[in-house]
């Protein structure tokens, strides 16, 4: 119970230390304005070997905070050091090549699809991720109306004019995965162009000091603070006049308490009159009642099971405290697997020992979701430990359902039925369903046997679908998580959010090919895949691959490549 209080800091920054690093930031915001493309990507690769070394220590504590054994650190490396060292590195490339040629390359390659869209293709971004990630592909769909020529303007647009804007940028850090703090300040930097404020959340501010000696070069040259505190320090320099561009990750209700003001009349009448409280540039990142929905059609008990799999590690990853945690699962109610699947994802959920709830209002959140329904509660529940529970037969046509509106950020999977058996009209209603009734815009997943996807009018289907989704990530077969990681893709809400009607948040990071333009990313995989996946909760030696899958990313070379995939072979 005691999970559900607010998070307190015990390192709290003062005001005059706020602004002390507030007026030093000002003062160097014009020198890295005028600081070239190579210059960046030198002060980047710096960074590389640093976050390769306090790794190990940002792992040990991470685990420590969550209560994982040493077992379990493979979560805390994938989720921490290997996509912020990914990431630093396919920037340092992007800065690079605009040193030389202007801009980076446009992704991989460019095509068109999804009724003539441009896409450009993010993933593979190298042979080596070719070997590492056999059959999976990811491309940026882009706007209506931009072609190769309007995407290669827009491109790294910081880049384009010889004097750069500046500023200071605050970056409210997320309290629940380790590498967004890192990773937002990454692309606010090197993307746009702000010197940056990171101020880290309480729940995780045991990071903060691993990123302090990691992007000390960053530090010492005036360009990166790190502060600490909780919501007070969060207001104070939100309202601070050093401060010129926001960004958060976190909630839709913190988001629209600095945007427009405490609920209320006063609140309604600025929302109804377009006039926010704050005036200052926002961007954000939300989180999401994440769907999964899968195609009806004929599976093998072996694809089930795989599926059953990935379902239940998108639930139980970091104690299902993820923005893109699985929360619905969305089936025919015709479809002859139906009951079939939901006991294998029950019975997977089995096999994962419940995890220590330690972000604060769990407690609270599971009780209001939960209280009255039809449950399924799985493993040890105490108090510290909320059990893994599955809320069945949850009514799509009760649109005032708040399963559908509330991101539960606790270990609850609730499961909906919408359209029939075939698969055409259950796309239909798949993606009327998503787009209408649930809230969130950030990713969603669609499970789909590529015979069935082979069928014309299935493909047709299924090409539709992904064009009018809603959402800034859309994964065909696997965790849209993987879109977080990859670092070329954009990672963010769909833009058809604004700040009235926020959803999932406005504004990309990540993005290291820089791209402007883009309606969302696309990751695709295949129904099953071998060797096993890593990120599965029941990969028996990914512990193993973590560390060196970290000194990979911070340096790729044919000599890493056996030794790697021979850890990722054996899944045991």
């Amino acid at each position: 119970m005691a999970m559900s209080s607010s998070a307190t800091s015990q390192t709290a920054s003062d005001p005059r230390a706020l602004d002390e690093a507030v007026s030093l930031l000002r003062e160097r915001a014009v020198e890295f304005a005028a600081t070239p493309p190579i210059a960046r990507a030198a002060l980047l690769r710096e960074c590389i070997g640093r976050l390769l070394e306090v790794a190990p220590a940002w792992v040990t504590d991470g685990c420590r905070a969550k209560g994982l054994p040493p077992a379990g650190s493979a979560e805390e490396w994938l989720a921490g050091p290997v996509p912020t060292i990914r990431t630093a590195r396919l920037l340092v490339d992007s800065l690079e090549a605009i040193a030389e040629h202007g801009r980076p390359p446009l992704g991989r390659g460019v095509r068109h699809g999804h009724g003539g869209r441009l896409l450009i293709d993010l993933f593979p971004a190298s042979t080596f991720d070719r070997v590492l990630f056999a059959g999976f592909q990811a491309y940026a769909l882009m706007e209506e109306g931009v072609d190769r020529a309007g995407a290669i303007r827009r491109q790294a647009q910081l880049y384009q004019h010889k004097n750069r804007a500046s500023g200071v940028a605050l970056v409210l850090g997320a309290g629940n995965v380790s590498s967004i703090p890192p990773l937002d300040v990454l692309t606010k930097m090197f993307n746009q162009g702000f010197v940056c404020l990171l101020k880290m959340n309480p729940v995780n501010e045991w990071v903060g000091p691993h990123l302090e000696r990691a992007l000390q070069p960053l530090i010492q040259r005036g360009y990166l603070r790190v502060v600490y505190g909780g919501a007070d320090v969060g207001k104070y320099l939100v309202e601070h006049d050093g401060v010129d561009d926001i960004h958060i990750t976190g909630s839709d209700r913190t988001h629209d308490l600095i945007v427009w003001g405490p609920p209320g009349p006063e609140r309604d009448k600025r929302m109804a009159d377009n006039a926010p409280l704050l005036e200052k540039p926002i961007s954000s990142e939300l989180g999401n009642v994440s769907p999964v929905a899968i195609v009806p059609y004929h599976y093998s008990d072996a694809e089930l099971w795989f599926q059953a799999r990935n379902v239940v590690t998108m639930v139980t990853n970091n104690a299902s405290f993820n923005c893109n945690a699985a929360k619905l699962l969305i089936t025919s109610r015709d479809w002859a697997q139906r009951q079939q699947f939901l006991s294998m994802v029950a019975r997977g959920l089995g096999q994962v020992p419940t995890r220590r709830a330690y972000y604060p209002g769990a407690f609270d959140r599971y009780r209001q979701l939960t209280d009255g329904r039809d449950l399924e509660r799985i493993g040890r529940a105490d108090d510290d430990h909320l059990p893994w529970t599955m809320v069945r037969n949850v009514d799509a046509a009760d649109k005032d359902d708040p399963i559908f509106s509330t991101e539960p950020f606790c270990s609850i999977l609730s499961e909906t039925c919408v359209g029939s058996a075939d698969p055409v009209e259950f796309l239909g209603a798949v993606t009327r369903f998503l787009d209408d009734e649930l809230w969130g815009t950030l990713n969603a997943a669609l499970i789909i046997h590529p015979k069935c996807e082979g069928d014309a009018a299935v493909g047709a289907a299924m090409d539709r679908a992904i064009r009018e989704l809603r959402y800034g990530t859309v994964a065909i077969n696997h965790w849209p998580a993987l879109g977080y990681a990859l670092g070329t893709t954009p990672w963010g809400g769909h833009p058809s959010a604004n700040l009235r009607n926020i959803q999932s948040g406005i504004g990309w990071v990540h993005n290291t090919f820089m791209l402007d333009g883009i309606d969302k990313a696309v990751l695709r995989g295949p129904l099953r895949v071998w060797p096993h996946p890593v990120w599965f909760y029941d990969h028996h030696r990914a512990q193993e691959v973590g560390p060196r899958l970290a000194a990979f990313e911070a340096d790729p070379a044919w000599r890493r490549l056996p030794g790697l995939v021979l850890q990722a072979v054996r899944a045991g």
